[in-house]
């Protein structure tokens, strides 16, 4: 569940979020919580490949942690949508949706009667591994789950009003890198172009109350973010966090 999570963006509160895939293990999860700072983890099936008993055992140690989940997977069937959920997954993100009918689609396998069609299960995790009363798991898990839509290609920025007035997504989350690529101007982060897509972004989610968020590429990066009202920051990649601290080591004792 994201309950959490959910909350704290509906206060209007800055969350964290640290992207966990290459090195996709409970360990890790379990450093980054111990650490502090972060809010959620969410991890990365679409590009890292991650399987459905990986996603389980990340989420346990999530949960032991207290961090909330969520997992980035390609916006294709229902089952790619539901199968994470399942697993104990608090929220699913749908990466490179192009548009609200697309959009549609992931909130409708999301979430349960009345606001979905998600099938009914049950004996998995977030059904308590089917102990808990029928009508509870269907109001728990919607209200918990979390559902994040990527606004990382130009046909959905074109649709991103329509994508933000759909009932029960929580958070546009800008993907800028496949955002400047679909536009023509590859890691061109501070083209004018991208900034203005960005604003119609932010603009479309201040109008029907939804959350945004973004891969920030350094902290003024994240600040014009902020300016815009973006409440939560993707800060952090496993693999990034390992190749920083190695320079680090490297730096501190070159002699």
């Amino acid at each position: 569940m994201a309950l959490r999570l959910k909350q704290s963006l509906a206060e209007g509160k800055l969350t964290r979020v640290f992207c966990v895939g290459q090195l996709c293990s409970p360990k890790f999860i379990e450093i980054v919580g111990m650490h502090g700072g972060y809010d959620a983890v969410w991890l990365d099936q679409e590009h890292a490949g991650l399987t459905i008993p990986q996603i389980e055992e990340a989420c346990r140690a999530a949960r032991g942690v207290g961090l909330d989940t969520f997992v980035r997977l390609a916006a294709t069937d229902y089952a790619t949508v539901m199968r994470p959920l399942e697993a104990g997954a608090g929220g699913v993100m749908a990466a490179q949706v192009r548009s609200v009918a697309e959009a549609a689609n992931v909130v409708r396998w999301a979430k349960f009667h009345p606001h979905g069609q998600r099938g009914i299960n049950g004996s998995g995790v977030d059904g308590r591994y089917g102990t808990m009363p029928l009508p509870e798991y269907l109001r728990q898990s919607n209200e918990a789950t979390i559902v994040l839509i990527q606004i990382e290609h130009i046909d959905a920025v074109h649709d991103v009003e329509k994508i933000a007035a759909l009932p029960h997504v929580d958070v546009l989350f800008i993907g800028p890198a496949d955002l400047s690529q679909s536009m023509g101007l590859v890691a061109s982060w501070d083209h004018p172009e991208i900034w203005s897509a960005i604003e119609r972004v932010a603009a479309a989610a201040r109008a029907h109350g939804v959350a945004w968020a973004i891969l920030p590429r350094n902290r003024a990066y994240a600040q014009r973010c902020l300016d815009l009202g973006c409440r939560m920051l993707s800060v952090g990649v496993d693999t990034w966090t390992v190749q920083r601290g190695l320079q680090s080591w490297i730096d501190e004792f070159a002699f």
